[in-house]
């Protein structure tokens, strides 16, 4: 049953929830619990911003960065991504597009893999930076 956009927002189907998107999104935007059903599966609809900045705050990069022989090193312990450059912000901008390449990587097919299932919250945090977000997450500056 769906309530007010001042309050949790929940419609039990699909066609329900079709009928009320504007409140849905609403409810979303402001921060509000907003949830469909769909069979026996609940989505909830959350504000990209939000969870964007959740995510940056649960889940630090761990990023190690190396100096050696003239250039920079970037890598993430347990994580099959790396990236080198002559200088530091080269470093990081292929770091940031490795860790793109490994999102659509796991969008595509690592996802159920044992080793990578549990990157959910690392992949949708990259998918939903923008570079600058990306490169403040990787090593806490901004250009």
């Amino acid at each position: 049953m769906g309530g007010t956009a001042m309050a949790a927002v929940h419609y039990d189907s699909y066609t329900e929830a079709r009928g009320h998107l504007k409140a849905l999104l609403d409810a979303a935007e402001r921060g509000h619990v907003a949830t469909v059903r769909r069979d026996s599966a609940t989505t909830a609809l959350v504000d990209v911003e939000r969870l964007r900045h959740y995510l940056a705050m649960v889940t630090p990069s761990r990023a190690q960065v190396v100096s050696e022989g003239g250039g920079w090193s970037i890598f993430i312990p347990g994580l099959p991504v790396a990236a080198d450059g002559a200088t530091f912000d080269e470093a990081v901008l292929e770091m940031a597009d490795a860790l793109r390449e490994y999102a659509e990587d796991w969008q595509d097919h690592l996802l159920d893999a044992p080793n990578h299932r549990e990157n959910w919250g690392l992949v949708q945090l990259i998918s939903l930076s923008d570079d600058d977000q990306l490169r403040e997450w990787l090593v806490g500056q901004t250009r």
